[in-house]
């Protein structure tokens, strides 16, 4: 394969700088996580405040974003692994790219009252 295939035209651009920006922020997560679970052996009191700040609804909208990072970055990594392993892969990448696109959005959609229906709960006072 060429140099520059996997990559070319406006979709595959985009579909770089996505995978790597989640790829990031995702990273930065974990980062996150990791220490506030360790609070958990520092001081027990801060850490259930901590996990208090997480009930709230602008947490709720922050997970969805973190839902979205990490199911574009994986649809996203199997459609590389595609291309890079599968002959016909180059061929195909913009249909992949799109089917991944529409994947994601249909997964997004079904994921709305699971991630944010407790949120939408408190603020809507139900």
């Amino acid at each position: 394969m060429p140099a520059g295939t996997l990559y070319r035209g406006r979709e595959g651009m985009w579909s770089w700088v996505a995978h790597r920006v989640t790829g990031v922020l995702i990273f930065f997560f974990l980062f996150v996580h990791v220490l506030d679970t360790a609070l958990v052996r520092v001081s027990p009191e801060d850490y259930d405040k901590v996990v208090a700040t997480y009930k709230t609804p602008l947490v709720a909208c922050l997970e969805y974003g973190l839902v979205a990072a990490i199911l574009f970055h994986a649809l996203n990594g199997l459609r590389v692994i595609a291309v890079d392993f599968w002959s016909q892969g180059p061929r195909y990448q913009k249909q992949m790219f799109w089917g991944v696109m529409i994947l994601w959005l249909a997964l997004m959609i079904g994921a709305i009252y699971p991630v944010l229906g407790h949120a939408a709960r408190e603020v809507l006072g139900s």
